[in-house]
């Protein structure tokens, strides 16, 4: 599916035609430029290659890369494959205006990194609850891990404590409620992931 680069700018809420007060996320989605076209016969596969913010002090290699669109080095590629044929060339200008206000749209995005979390913030666990019977020190530990002799190892899977976000994520259906051309920002329905200033992309 089709879609744009954009950076977060954080949330926000407007009212509805019915008064209600709904939760919102601001994205500036846009300008990206149309960096490569990607062929069967050269590249394997059809896509589109597109490029959205500037990228500072860039290797020569990412700079000639970005001349053959006449533009500059950008801080973030993607592609996408289900492009109309011919609807788009190398060096194009894509804006927030392919979207329309109301469709419904699915924006990927990094999630915030949370740093090592403990069981029971990054799993849910409730820990033991109560200080009884001597566990001084156990109200946020995971518990057995699995049996001693047999397997005597710890199962792949198993949920204990680590690193904890910086996920890619994706969220789906979200409407989108305004669209502002001139300062090319995307306003959808609900939250995205990632930081204030994250890039995102949004796809139709």
């Amino acid at each position: 599916m089709p879609g744009l680069i954009g950076k977060k700018i954080g949330m926000t809420s407007i009212f509805d035609a019915d008064g209600k007060n709904q939760p919102c996320t601001v994205i500036e989605l846009g300008p990206c430029v149309v960096t490569q076209l990607k062929t069967e016969d050269v590249d394997g596969y059809a896509a589109v290659q597109i490029g959205f913010g500037e990228k500072k002090n860039p290797v020569q290699a990412a700079a000639g890369h970005a001349n053959k669109a006449n533009t500059t080095a950008k801080k973030k590629y993607v592609e996408f494959k289900d492009f109309a044929e011919g609807s788009v060339g190398l060096g194009d200008i894509l804006t927030v205006e392919m979207f329309e206000e109301g469709e419904f749209v699915d924006i990927v995005g990094t999630t915030k990194g949370k740093g090592f979390q403990g069981v029971v913030r990054r799993h849910g666990f409730a820990g033991v609850g109560q200080s009884t019977h001597g566990q001084h020190n156990r109200l946020r530990a995971p518990g057995s891990i699995g049996a001693g002799s047999d397997p005597s190892r710890v199962f792949k899977g198993t949920r204990m404590g680590g690193r904890m976000g910086v996920d890619r994520v994706k969220i789906q259906n979200l409407q989108v409620l305004k669209i502002d051309t001139e300062q090319n920002l995307l306003v959808v329905k609900g939250s995205v992931p990632g930081a204030k200033q994250s890039l995102v992309i949004v796809e139709k």
